[in-house]
């Protein structure tokens, strides 16, 4: 099986602790998913407009303001800001355009709705539904597949938690229709999965299995759980043995912190598939030159009609 057939969605959502490599695995999915021939929208959680982006330096692309850039003919990135998601609300609801667009340009207003619990998140989450129920003809959506970059752990279950707070402090009106719609596509796994990225240690495990609890608590659908930069094990067990009993000799050799290393990447997959209650799978470390020929190369091994490593 290739992550590919398993993340067949509308929406993805690659989040887990910094550090872990979600941003690289968002473009190389994007491109692995684009290249086979699928529209794909490669978004980038920010609430700093100013920032630069992670997400458009992976892809290679100037990703900036607020609409979808060409990446390849396939393949748009974006950011996803919540002034931008708020704008778009107001132009939905408001009898006039005129009227939202003076509305974004109240100081007043753009404070409260950037400090109000709940409303960055909301607008972030609108311009998501908006991106995604664009169409590029009646029925045919311009974008197949949604890939969101979530930079932190939090954003995941905020967006999960948004639209049930919504729905029960404002459940009618504009922004009640809202959340009941966010509510609808953030927990059919039909539609939506999210994919918890980690690292081949203990700790990194542990804390993706913590994520993985608050979105089940939250009916937010874990698709997978990959576990990225694994060490390669070029040992059989026979070879591995020789090799323990040698490094237990009195003189240090080389190599003994890298044994050490496969160790703990390896009782680091145990655990995860033992706790796991969805797909695992890992993505071994690949060499390159450039952050470009990393995303290739990752594209080309999620692309692969070999069967993904697993967590055994």
């Amino acid at each position: 099986m290739r992550l590919l057939d398993l993340l067949e969605r509308r929406l993805l959502i690659v989040t887990g602790k910094g550090g872990v490599g979600k941003t690289t695995l968002t473009a190389a999915l994007a491109h692995a998913f684009s290249t086979e021939g699928t529209r794909v929208l490669c978004a980038e959680i920010t609430l700093d407009e100013g920032a630069p982006s992670a997400l458009g330096a992976a892809l290679g692309a100037w990703v900036s303001g607020d609409e979808p850039v060409p990446v390849s003919p396939t393949l748009h990135a974006v950011r996803l800001l919540p002034s931008t998601g708020h704008h778009r609300f107001l132009q939905d609801t408001l009898p006039l355009k005129v009227l939202a667009d003076a509305a974004m340009r109240s100081q007043g207003l753009k404070r409260f709705l950037s400090a109000a619990p709940g409303f960055p998140d909301m607008g972030i989450m609108y311009r998501m539904l908006d991106l995604m129920r664009r169409e590029r003809s009646p029925g045919v959506p311009e974008f197949e597949l949604c890939i969101v970059d979530a930079p932190a752990t939090g954003h995941a279950l905020a967006l999960a938690q948004i639209p049930e707070f919504l729905s029960r402090v404002i459940p009618r009106g504009p922004i009640g229709r809202v959340a009941r719609e966010g509510v609808r596509v953030l927990t059919d796994p039909q539609q939506t999965g999210c994919v918890i990225v980690t690292l081949p240690e203990t700790l990194p495990v542990s804390e993706a299995m913590e994520l993985a609890r608050g979105m089940e608590k939250h009916r937010l659908p874990v698709a997978a759980m990959v576990m990225n930069r694994v060490p390669a094990n070029p040992f059989s067990a026979e070879e591995r043995d020789a090799v323990t009993a040698l490094l237990a000799g009195p003189t240090p050799m080389l190599g003994s912190r890298e044994m050490l290393r496969i160790d703990r990447a390896q009782a680091a997959a145990k655990l995860l598939a033992q706790q796991a209650k969805v797909e695992t799978m890992q993505i071994p470390e690949l060499s390159a030159s450039t952050p470009a020929q990393l995303i290739a190369a990752l594209a080309a091994r999620l692309k692969s009609d070999e069967l993904m490593p697993r967590v055994a």
